[in-house]
């Protein structure tokens, strides 16, 4: 076991290495002079060659490509990202409240979406083919199919405006904030994730130790548990890539609810064309699907000893 996790650590790492390269390469493929978007990032009215020879100076941009990339790589493993060209504020500093804040979101989004997806996996597959199998296989598919924002629109319209429930935007100490994000990401992808859990129970049911079971006498109860346990232990991958997912894709949640997370920090980078922020916002994404995606390979592997023979 331990030195199946060092060889996936190891796997890891020039993973990250080939992810940050790129990460870095695109942000300077602009075709505007960087200098120049420093400066118009910053608002100058009036950009010279001076102006642009200093700004190159100041931030490095006159060295060798490979020495720019190498020097932000070893700052960025201190969470140094540079300062943003709008306030010249250290990225991290903004970054790094945003960061939990977003956090806060997708974690419990995602123990809402793992419970439900459980839930009603479990009633689907007991009850396939029936009218309740239907409804909410048919009802999720036409959740899953509206987009998040006219979702998001329509339950701030009924349950903070008309009904007053709930408030319409912002973050604040109390739980009321979180409901609705929460709601429309749980929505979002339960109805995608409750469909694994299903497939992988049907499956279950036609193998032999099913039927072993039933005719040992054992209960139905008892039955259910062991094929949900062995059930799960095909879709971990799936429910430990569900965080980072979930992390990448708040960016219209956050902005309709204005949630003071990565997605709206991202956006306003982007319009603004802070590279800076971008960078570390993408970097920050990257590592956690790789994080994730270890640490779900490591999880089946404990859970599951047969694996164990393939190391």
């Amino acid at each position: 076991m331990g030195s199946y996790i060092i060889k996936r650590v190891l796997i890891s790492v020039p993973l990250l290495l080939i992810i940050s390269f790129l990460t870095f390469v695109l942000m300077n493929l602009s075709p505007l002079d960087p200098a120049e978007v420093v400066l118009q990032a910053q608002g100058v009215p009036q950009i010279t060659d001076e102006l642009l020879e200093q700004t190159r100076e100041e931030f490095g941009m006159d060295r060798p490509f490979i020495l720019q990339y190498v020097d932000w790589l070893f700052a960025s493993l201190q969470l140094d990202f540079g300062d943003s060209y709008i306030n010249g504020e250290p990225v991290w500093s903004l970054l790094g409240p945003a960061f939990i804040n977003t956090l806060k979101l997708t974690v419990v989004s995602s123990v809402f979406i793992i419970l439900m997806s459980i839930l009603l996996g479990v009633i689907c597959a007991l009850k396939e083919g029936k009218m309740i199998d239907k409804s909410i296989r048919g009802f999720s598919f036409f959740l899953t199919a509206m987009p998040s924002y006219l979702l998001a629109s329509i339950l701030i319209w009924y349950v903070s405006v008309k009904l007053d429930l709930l408030p319409t935007n912002g973050m604040d100490d109390s739980y009321k904030s979180y409901i609705l994000p929460v709601l429309v990401i749980t929505i979002s992808y339960a109805g995608i994730y409750f469909r694994n859990v299903r497939t992988s129970m049907l499956s279950n049911f036609n193998e032999d130790y099913v039927l072993y079971g039933r005719a040992s006498g054992l209960s139905e109860k008892k039955i259910t548990i062991h094929i949900l346990r062995n059930s799960l232990q095909v879709t971990i991958s799936i429910f430990g890539m569900a965080i980072p997912i979930i992390l990448g894709s708040t960016v219209v949640v956050e902005n309709v609810f204005a949630w003071p997370g990565l997605g709206t920090l991202s956006v306003n980078a982007i319009l603004s064309r802070d590279f800076p922020i971008i960078q570390a916002y993408v970097l920050i994404l990257a590592a956690s699907f790789v994080l994730f995606n270890t640490l779900s390979d490591i999880i089946n592997v404990a859970m599951n000893p047969k694996l164990r023979n393939d190391l």
